[in-house]
């Protein structure tokens, strides 16, 4: 019995449990379309952009820690795609890119929508691989899901040749060599030891909380880890709700946008330990300014950010989960008054005072309202930032945004993707009017969906971070960041057949967030927001922390 190529794709993504792909069909990958049609296990997601059904299979990703799928035709369906792969390696997001080539015969050509695809590919991913027989397909499938989740997870990226997808291949080559699973480091007794010996010796230790340990599935014992010590805890953006807004040892977010508490604590600490986070410019500020009276412990999975930026005291290479686990029982259990005096006397002097600023009541509003399973997406802005830093994040895999690469255009896709992740939990897709316009023609697949989105378009008429640091930075405020020709966000949504509101010309009635918040189904609201409004505090570009400005 034998079967094609691309039927044998299908298999292949059905023996590695792939329920969801997203994509667009065309020229170079119509094999696989027809074998996918004949699938009763995945489901075939129908996007408007190629770059969309990146950002889609990544919030189901994001949502679930399962490896997402997109599909892409040769050429600029292949390029479309590229953005969304380089965004789910710098956030380390498990993503499996599948596309069409021009037949083996025509490569090297300049054949109609040919493009050196794996060339592209291989600088934004971990693995990247050109079939070129369909013998190789089933053995170049497993390396791909394994490179996508083991270590530090990221995208992978498979290019399939259009003749390889109709090659005749016997049954049975759907059973690939088997790969050796690679031994999953533990650090050494004696270095365990010589970090809890470092932790119980600090009088102000702090937590640095990254995305690492949201992938480790290691947000527990971090917080195990923070109460045990009684050690504050600061959290990148890809870690917020490690630990609840309210909990007397979270500090917030640190960083460009982060809260002068949270920074004065960090140049106060004489311990600081890093968890799955890269001291990355965005997070640190100044570097040599960063923690200057601290030693640092440093516990990632990937050796290579072991001393990229700031050599630590005490690295351990090692998965954070079983890191944590082995650490933990080695500390005995110990209380800071001083320090946590020191820190409480830091939060009252440092005091957020502008309550009266629209963002900010906003996103109050939506929090009180909205159901405690809802997931929050954000696209990438000053709207991103505030939502950082006042809305009440629920948890680890709850909170999905595009943080190392910053793509705007990432909201709305990846909403729909969490929403297929999580069916029957409320996601809330918070973006700017910026954001939205990037790939507003997904308003037609959540539409077609009947996806449980709600979008909240917080409308400035204008690139507003852009705007904001124009202002505070150079002396072009508003050069091409402002939009003269507004848009009606609303009338746009409900052309697309989808229920819409328009808080700038309706009255927000009591309970109008709720109602939203808990009907099934896709809705957009646009909320109107003053371009005189600024995401505060920030550290300006080439700065320490304790020079942010504002807030």
């Amino acid at each position: 019995m034998s079967t094609t190529g691309a039927q044998l794709l299908v298999t292949l993504l059905e023996s590695h449990d792939v329920r969801l792909v997203a994509g667009i069909p065309g020229g170079t990958v119509l094999p696989i379309y027809d074998a996918l049609a004949r699938s009763t296990r995945i489901r075939h997601v129908l996007v408007r952009h190629e770059q969309a059904a990146g950002f889609l299979a990544q919030g189901y990703a994001r949502a679930t820690g399962r490896v997402g799928v997109c599909l892409a035709s040769s050429g600029p369906g292949a390029t479309n795609l590229l953005t969304a792969v380089a965004d789910a390696m710098r956030d380390s997001i498990p993503l499996v890119a599948i596309t069409g080539q021009v037949p083996r015969a025509l490569i090297g050509t300049d054949a109609f929508q040919e493009v050196d695809t794996r060339a592209l590919a291989r600088v934004v991913t971990k693995f990247s691989a050109m079939v070129e027989g369909v013998d190789d397909l089933a053995d170049i499938v497993a390396t791909a899901f394994h490179e996508a989740l083991s270590g530090r997870p990221g995208p992978v990226w498979i290019d399939i040749p259009k003749d390889v997808q109709t090659e005749i291949v016997s049954c049975g080559r759907e059973r690939p060599r088997p790969l050796r699973a690679a031994a999953r480091a533990v650090p050494a007794d004696a270095a365990l030891r010589q970090a809890a010996d470092a932790i119980s010796g600090a009088k102000r230790p702090v937590l640095y909380l990254g995305g690492g340990l949201i992938h480790a599935e290691a947000a527990a014992q971090a917080r195990a880890l923070a109460e045990s010590q009684d050690a504050p805890s600061v959290m990148t953006l890809m870690a917020l709700g490690t630990l609840p807004k309210g909990h007397p040892l979270s500090l917030g977010m640190l960083g460009m946008h982060g809260s002068h508490a949270c920074h004065a604590a960090l140049r106060e600490t004489d311990l600081l330990i890093a968890l799955g986070a890269r001291f990355d410019d965005r997070a640190t500020g100044r570097l040599d300014a960063f923690c200057p009276h601290a030693k640092v412990i440093h516990v990632d999975v990937d050796a290579r950010e072991l001393g990229k930026l700031r050599a630590p005291d005490i690295a351990l290479k090692g998965d954070l989960g079983d890191v944590l686990t082995a650490l933990v029982p080695m500390l005995t259990p110990c209380q800071r008054p001083a320090w946590r005096a020191r820190i409480a006397a830091l939060r009252a002097s440092y005091a957020e005072i502008d309550d009266k600023a629209e963002p900010r009541k906003v996103m109050a509003r939506i929090a009180s309202a909205a159901p405690a399973e809802a997931l929050i997406v954000s696209d990438v802005g000053q709207h991103q930032m505030w939502v950082a830093q006042h809305y009440p994040l629920p948890g680890p895999r709850r909170w999905l945004t595009s943080g190392g690469l910053g793509t705007m255009g990432f909201g709305l896709p990846a909403a729909i993707g969490a929403a297929l992740a999580r069916p029957r939990a409320p996601v809330i897709c918070f973006t700017g009017d910026g954001g939205l316009l990037m790939n507003i023609q997904e308003l037609a697949t959540v539409a077609e969906l009947d996806a449980n989105v709600k979008i909240i378009v917080l409308d400035n008429q204008s690139l507003g971070l852009v705007v904001q640091q124009q202002a505070l930075f150079y002396q072009s405020p508003g050069f091409c960041s402002r939009f003269e020709q507004a848009a009606d966000y609303v009338m746009i949504a409900r052309g697309f057949g989808l229920p819409a509101f328009d808080l700038g010309r309706d009255r927000e009635e009591p309970g109008f967030w709720q109602e939203i918040l808990t009907t099934p189904g896709p809705s957009l609201v646009r909320v109107p927001i003053d371009a005189r409004e600024q995401a505060l505090p920030i550290v300006p570009p080439g700065a320490a922390h304790w020079e942010a400005i504002g807030g």
